[in-house]
């Protein structure tokens, strides 16, 4: 398998067009230990032709433009992306499927749950029925992409898309909301997951021995928001497990056997974004990698 990072960054993406933290301010005076990313998405090859995008990014044309794989190579209308596969139905996430209206046929994996948000806002009808085929994702199933891949969904902590926020929100609950994925080629797996609101004994079971992880880095401490006074909502409020502390990430997978565990979904208020920072250092330390657009790995 191939992969490629299309976009590390979480909604807004890095930096972020309105904001002014301190990481944003360095990132718009052209600082070198800060790179600019686009929001969060992955590419996914296991024969080299076909591609799989998990999550359609709001950047996606800008992704492709920097992506030769995922050019047009041949006369007309033609693109090697035949399928994409939302884990949710966040903006960052579904927002791209506007620019992949051209009536450029692919299939469209999601769960149920994302499909109904999807059916029941009118202006994701651009996409064509015809030729954009709706695949429904069913949990703990196999489920053959072509090309010689396999995913399988599997339900993950989180909360519904903030967008579909009324009253009492409910944090935590593992429905076909919010899914994580594991892709296999027949060789080889990675798991996906780049939204989680908690690390359960399950979810610890299911990393355990994969080669390849991609998980939730959207935030560095549960309070990094508040602290700088730019939204009263802390991690877990929005979601996401923060990378540090007793109950974050890097603590409860340390002793969980993985391979490679990459960081996606970072935040522009995340210090980590500071490639000479402590906390990457931190970060780094323990065994992780921060994702930056363009990466690649083989499996």
């Amino acid at each position: 398998m191939r992969i490629i990072v299309l976009g590390s960054a979480a909604g807004g993406g890095f930096p972020q067009w309105n904001c002014g933290c301190p990481n944003c301010r360095r990132a718009w005076a052209g600082d070198p230990a800060l790179r600019p990313r686009t929001q969060s998405s992955l590419a996914v090859t296991a024969d080299g032709e076909r591609w799989l995008l998990l999550n359609a990014s709001p950047d996606i044309r800008q992704q492709i433009l920097a992506t030769p794989a995922l050019q047009p190579r041949h006369d007309g209308r033609d693109s090697p992306i035949a399928s994409v596969l939302l884990t949710n139905g966040d903006v960052d996430h579904v927002a791209g499927l506007l620019t992949l209206r051209e009536k450029q046929p692919f299939d469209l994996h999601a769960t149920r749950a994302t499909f109904d948000i999807l059916r029941h806002d009118r202006i994701f009808g651009v996409l064509d029925r015809a030729v954009v085929r709706e695949r429904e994702l069913v949990l703990d199933r196999a489920t053959a992409i072509g090309g010689g891949l396999t995913v399988r969904a599997f339900a993950i902590s989180g909360k519904t898309p903030l967008y579909m926020e009324t009253g009492e929100v409910e944090v935590g609950a593992e429905t076909e909301s919010v899914i994580g994925l594991e892709v296999d080629d027949g060789r080889s797996r990675f798991v996906y997951a780049p939204g989680c609101a908690a690390i359960t004994p399950a979810l610890r079971d299911r990393l355990a021995g994969a080669p390849l992880v991609f998980f939730d880095g959207t935030t560095f401490t549960d309070d990094e928001m508040p602290r700088l006074g730019l939204s009263p909502k802390t991690a877990r409020r929005m979601g996401h497990t923060p990378m540090s502390g007793p109950d974050g990430s890097m603590a409860l997978l340390a002793d969980v056997p993985i391979g490679r565990r990459v960081y996606v979904h970072i935040n522009n208020t995340n210090p980590v974004l500071v490639e000479t920072s402590p906390e990457r250092a931190t970060v780094e330390a323990a065994g992780w990698v921060v994702a930056h657009d363009g990466m690649e790995f083989e499996l």
